[in-house]
């Protein structure tokens, strides 16, 4: 699919055209600390709060959310970088590459609906997997997300793509 798709619409579009699958949940708790972020059974979205449990809960509300696709793992590995998945802070890995889409895309998962708000700032913390690493995925880190619905997400649910909201 290419994120360009419905980058002219002005208003969210009533498309529902699968996008992938949720390839892993992710969650750091209050009281855990360093990375890779732990890979956990499944994440409940709370709008207007994160997701439950989570350390960073209750913080900026644009940003509660962060997904990422295969893509940087893949290079990654190209370049025989030992990285497991939830080593880019992510909450949802995708199977499929977030970063085709534009800011105000929406994603169905389940009841939970989130909305691409910015992508996430280069970290150099990643340079703990390999000096490398940081400048490798800059592009393709992590998209943040808002919550537009809450809703349980597991590994194995279909992503829909909605459309886009401005």
């Amino acid at each position: 699919m290419n994120g360009q798709l419905g980058t002219d619409e002005t208003a969210r579009s009533t498309t529902m055209i699968l996008a992938g699958k949720v390839l892993g949940t992710f969650s750091a708790r209050k009281g855990q600390s360093g990375m890779p972020r732990p890979k956990v059974e499944k994440i409940r979205l709370i709008e207007g709060h994160g997701i439950e449990g989570d350390k960073f809960a209750g913080g900026e509300s644009h940003k509660t959310v962060m997904i990422v696709g295969r893509r940087p793992y893949r290079m990654a590995e190209e370049l025989e970088v030992d990285l497991e998945p939830g080593s880019l802070g992510e909450n949802l890995l995708f199977d499929f590459d977030p970063h085709e889409f534009a800011a105000g895309t929406v994603f169905q998962i389940g009841e939970a609906q989130i909305k691409i708000v910015e992508a996430c700032t280069l970290c150099k913390h990643l340079a703990i997997f390999d000096k490398r690493l940081p400048r490798l995925v800059r592009d393709h880190r992590g998209l943040y997300c808002r919550i537009l619905s809450g809703g349980e997400i597991r590994p194995g649910d279909q992503v829909i793509w909605k459309g886009r909201e401005l």
